[in-house]
């Protein structure tokens, strides 16, 4: 007997509700357009963020990468491989390795080249591509998850990644003035120069320096490969030794990164208006 009345109420209401519109349809001087009629979405519409700054600055025109030595040129860009990270050593606080570049990567194309073609073969070099792929995803996600696709050991550590920066980088509708939280010029505090204090400016060509972790060399075996600690050294947070964990397959040529939490974390809070990277 419950099921039936419950089942009779949900009948009327439905049918004075049809009475309602019927009503109304007739009754209003110019009817109803229900394609008018407003329509609640939640708040949704404002998780469409707007464009990056920089977006425009993306692009996938090819160009053939040009290995000379220890440098990979792209159309007008250079990319330089200093040095080697000496795990030998007691020393954590002085870089032993380089890598400077004069543009962050146009898009995927270039940095699919770059890392294939030159810094993806060294533990410095892949290192050294993590400010680069977030200040693409800044620019725009689509491409930048791309890259630390490429870049990144499995799918678990870019969703971790991209969990984070897609919070820190682009403020939402719902983000209030002067967030501090956000934080645009992420990558640019991983580079030599720059610094709170000069809006983090970085030295030009762009370099990023780097050395050995405590943590040295690991067998990982579970893993399939051989994990090399490293840290890269940047001024952009109290501790200058932002970790970073590189992985080489048994059976790899290119290493990957496995872990850099500590380069997406929040650093100290930007004085004056950011320039942009080139």
């Amino acid at each position: 007997m419950k099921k039936s009345f419950n089942a009779f109420g949900k009948g009327l209401a439905f049918a004075i509700l049809g009475l309602g519109l019927t009503f109304c349809m007739t009754s209003c001087p110019n009817g109803v357009n229900l394609n008018n009629l407003p329509i609640d979405t939640g708040g949704l519409e404002k998780l469409v963020q707007p464009k990056d700054q920089w977006h425009s600055l993306v692009s996938e025109t090819k160009a053939s990468p040009q290995v000379s030595g220890n440098t990979l040129t792209y159309g007008s860009h250079t990319y330089t491989v200093n040095g080697d990270i000496n795990f030998n050593s007691n020393e954590h606080r002085t870089p032993t390795a380089t890598v400077t570049f004069t543009n962050i990567p146009s898009g995927y194309a270039e940095f699919e080249a770059v890392y294939n073609g030159l810094l993806g073969k060294s533990i410095q070099g892949t290192a050294a591509m993590i400010p680069m792929a977030i200040e693409l995803y800044a620019r725009d996600a689509s491409t930048g998850k791309k890259c630390f696709d490429l870049l990144c050991n499995s799918s678990s550590t870019v969703d971790g990644i991209i969990r984070i920066l897609k919070t820190k980088l682009v403020p939402s509708e719902f983000s209030p003035e002067n967030d501090q939280y956000i934080q645009r010029y992420m990558a640019a505090a991983l580079l030599k120069g720059a610094v709170c204090t000069n809006a983090y400016a970085p030295e030009e060509p762009y370099t990023v320096e780097m050395c050995s972790s405590p943590n040295g060399v690991q067998d990982s075996p579970m893993m399939g490969g051989t994990t090399y600690y490293t840290y890269i050294l940047a001024k952009g947070w109290d501790s200058e030794q932002r970790a970073v964990d590189i992985f080489l397959p048994y059976d790899g040529t290119t290493y990957k990164v496995c872990n850099c939490p500590s380069t997406y974390t929040q650093c100290k809070t930007i004085r004056g208006t950011w320039g942009g990277l080139k």
